[in-house]
């Protein structure tokens, strides 16, 4: 970390030194008072194809990304039919290397359906791409399947990807259980339904001595459990969104439905618990959970909404924003959160811009302050819509290759 320049040639970091000499004929761009990091690596977005397009396809879905600065995704499988077999996954890296912007890596489903009744393909899913497995949007409900997806996965050195949640605590709530919900006639759910099955599953990965990464944590109890699990030796790792470090519950009062999501927003002392698991590195990666939705859907009444945000063009700005400008982080720490981190939950290739490594990178205008006021992804469910934040990509490239550049950044005629 400091002042150097950086040399990308055929697709990679060929040299990163002080005052190297550009080789003739390359392009220079001025990066003076801008930060270039590695690009970053979001572990949790949902690209909806196939089966929803209408909300979001990879073409777009990647193309947001590029926009917020993230070079890698990984996308969740919960799509329709969701990606529960090799030919799912093949599907995803075939529409990828067709329309993607960005690198694409598929997860896949870790029952069949999706249904928590029976194992899917697991190792034939690894051995065709996929690099961890999720029923995301569901727990698996039953401990001895779950402990049976453990083991399987730990041959194939395969990450499980839990969202830790009891549906029968979280019955049919909407929001976070608490005085508010109750004062707005909405059936809540209480914490304890992520909380007791965080305690399951990390006492599973105990167990099976598997990697289990739980995914959108959202309480205090929850970064406690992972907190005391990592100094016991469990391998298992977490995430957690811009919106669990931004808003708590009372967002839903000016945003309605568009702070409707599952985890639900919380409490302010769970929106400071979660700052500290980053802080103290019990957080290992910041993941925007990338949900988008028709303007149709989510113009519906609270209860009747569907869950989730878009997150891939705010997840930098916020970090920035909410966590790097308040003291929370410093910007080496925040960029290991969003980058270095992710990659190594999940062993991706990418996420360092050490030499040899491939050029995916973000350059960051650490003061620039922009209105957000429209998104590259064909949904525009967000709450921060008109929020002010500060931290744009200038400038993104994937292995090499331009894949965005902002007017304000051109490149030097080459020489």
């Amino acid at each position: 970390d400091g002042e150097f320049d950086l040399l990308v040639a055929e697709g990679k970091v060929a040299r990163v030194g002080k005052s190297l000499a550009a080789p003739a004929g390359a392009q220079v761009i001025d990066a003076k008072g801008l930060i270039v990091a590695p690009g970053l690596v979001d572990i949790h977005v949902h690209l909806r194809e196939p089966g929803n397009e209408g909300a979001e396809t990879i073409e777009s879905g990647t193309r947001a990304a590029a926009a917020g600065g993230v070079t890698s995704v990984v996308a969740m499988p919960n799509t329709q039919p969701p990606i529960d077999n090799v030919s799912g996954v093949r599907f995803l890296l075939r529409r990828a290397a067709e329309t993607a912007t960005v690198r694409v890596w598929p997860t896949g489903a870790i029952t069949v359906g999706r249904s928590g009744e029976r194992l899917a393909e697991i190792g034939a899913m690894a051995e065709a791409g996929a690099v961890a497995v999720t029923d995301d949007g569901n727990a698996v409900p039953e401990t001895q399947l779950l402990r049976r997806a453990l083991d399987y996965a730990k041959m194939f050195d395969l990450t499980v990807i839990e969202h830790a949640e009891d549906k029968s605590l979280m019955a049919d709530g909407v929001m976070n259980e608490g005085p508010l919900a109750t004062r707005l006639g909405h059936k809540g759910i209480p914490r304890q339904a992520e909380s007791i099955a965080v305690a399951r599953d990390i006492a599973l990965a105990e167990l099976t001595g598997a990697h289990l990464h739980v995914t959108h944590i959202s309480t205090r109890e929850s970064v406690d459990l992972i907190r005391a699990a990592k100094r016991r030796g469990v391998r298992v790792t977490s995430d957690a969104t811009p919106h669990h470090f931004t808003l708590t519950e009372d967002a839903i009062l000016r945003y309605g439905p568009n702070a409707k999501m599952n985890p639900p927003l919380r409490t302010e002392a769970d929106r400071k618990a979660i700052i500290e698991g980053l802080v103290d590195g019990t957080i290992d990666a910041i993941a925007s959970d990338h949900a988008p939705h028709t303007r149709a859907s989510k113009e519906q009444e609270f209860s009747a909404a569907p869950f989730g945000i878009i997150g891939l063009e705010t997840l930098l700005p916020l970090t920035v924003t909410q966590l790097i400008e308040p003291g929370h982080l410093s910007w080496p720490d925040a960029i290991r959160r969003l980058c270095s981190g992710p990659a190594k939950v999940l062993s991706l290739p990418v996420g360092d811009l050490g030499e040899g490594q491939p050029a995916d990178l973000v350059v960051i205008n650490p003061t620039e302050e922009r209105t957000v006021s429209g998104f590259s992804s064909k949904s525009q469910n967000s709450p921060f819509l008109g929020w002010t934040l500060r931290g744009f990509p200038q400038l993104v490239l994937v292995e090499g290759r331009v894949v965005l550049r902002r007017e304000a950044l051109r490149a030097a005629p080459a020489r």
